[in-house]
């Protein structure tokens, strides 16, 4: 998956009325594509065709406990939108017809350790559309909708989206000769703030065996699902995971460097936060930000990234953000001019950009003192 710019839509105001209509034509039908996505992932079926090749719907519904006429009516869904493929040849009788997942596919919908890998994303707007009232209340009265609210789909969906991509974090800090004398350092300690189901730290840790990491997050779920990560794959001893904000840096200081991977965003005092990292690390340890590669500034029309992230932005990431109070309101567009602001404000001379290129959607920032 890259980061390469694509164009979004024609300017709004060159349309006309017909070519309007087919946009949110285009939308719908995306939404139908999201949802029909979301109940192969949830229920399975994708997982299964990939495993035992071009089936009929009994097959599928047999083989994964679920109900022939509804796997059915799916099957025939994914074949005209173009996901699955409908056997030449086949008999034509609904129940003789075999359908197949190409490679492709399967990869980006079944394999958890590729970057190409977006069956979790549905998940995220499962979530949402779940809770699509209390975001109607929350837009109308300014309050928000909490990441516990959104519930296990949408804290799933985050942690294992970006899993294939923590575990390529090695890689990338390889050629920031500041980051690897830390990170090869014998006994060296590092903070991973906001580690959610703990991937990025159990990333580090398998990669560098003399280091210790300490996660630390604030939702209770996520950090027993870290643990049980960790334990599984067998860095328990040299990982642990903590309930506590950026305040708590403090105590379980100091550290060699500190990280915050893709959740600056979603905090509410993201300035509280980073100060406490400045604070938690030894003079001369890095502090490093991860976080989305938006523009530098807002262009309408945008492309498909920008489109993308507003669309977190306004069903996840803001409303979460403003559930908690006082909050800074981010949203997911956190564009590099706003972080630098929150760096300065936390006693950070700048936040440079780090040249680690082509890294899926995100890009990487070090806080200099």
């Amino acid at each position: 998956m890259s980061n390469a710019r694509v164009d979004g839509a024609s300017g709004a105001e060159n349309r006309s009325a017909d070519e309007f209509a087919e946009h949110v034509l285009r939308a719908a039908l995306g939404w139908v594509d999201t949802m029909a996505i979301y109940l192969g992932d949830r229920l399975g079926w994708y997982r299964d065709l990939s495993a035992y090749g071009p089936s009929t719907a009994d097959e599928l519904a047999q083989r994964t406990g679920t109900a022939p006429r509804y796997a059915r009516e799916w099957l025939e869904q994914q074949a005209v939108s173009g996901i699955l493929v409908l056997e030449e040849g086949a008999d034509r009788m609904p129940a003789s017809r075999r359908y197949g997942l190409p490679p492709a596919a399967a990869e980006v919908l079944t394999d958890e350790r590729s970057l190409a890998y977006l069956g979790p994303m549905p998940r995220l707007f499962a979530a949402s559309g779940r809770q699509m009232a209390r975001l109607v209340q929350a837009y109308r009265d300014g309050g928000g909708v909490s990441w516990d609210e959104l519930g296990t789909d949408a804290r799933e969906a985050q942690a294992d989206l970006n899993r294939p991509w923590f575990d390529e974090l090695p890689g990338a800090f390889a050629g920031i000769a500041e980051l690897q004398s830390v990170l090869t350092r014998p006994g060296a300690r590092v903070a991973d703030v906001g580690m959610g189901a703990g991937w990025s730290s159990i990333a580090l840790a398998k990669a560098y065996p003399d280091l210790s990491v300490d996660g630390f997050d604030v939702d209770e779920p996520s950090i027993a699902l870290a643990r049980v990560n960790a334990d599984a794959e067998g860095v328990a001893d040299r990982v642990r995971f903590h309930n506590a904000d950026g305040d708590g840096l403090a105590n379980e200081g100091p550290f060699d460097a500190a990280f915050a991977f893709e959740c600056i965003h979603d905090m509410p005092r993201p300035v509280d936060v980073l100060a406490a990292m400045r604070e938690a690390v030894r003079a001369d340890g890095p502090v490093v930000i991860m976080d989305e590669a938006v523009a530098e500034q807002l262009t309408a029309p945008g492309d498909d990234l920008e489109r993308l992230m507003y669309g977190y932005s306004l069903f996840c990431c803001l409303p979460d953000g403003l559930s908690h109070r006082p909050s800074a309101a981010t949203g997911t567009v956190m564009r590099p001019g706003t972080l630098r602001g929150y760096a300065r404000e936390a006693g950070f001379a700048d936040a440079e950009i780090l040249p680690i290129e082509d890294f899926g959607f995100f890009r990487f920032y070090a806080l200099r003192r």
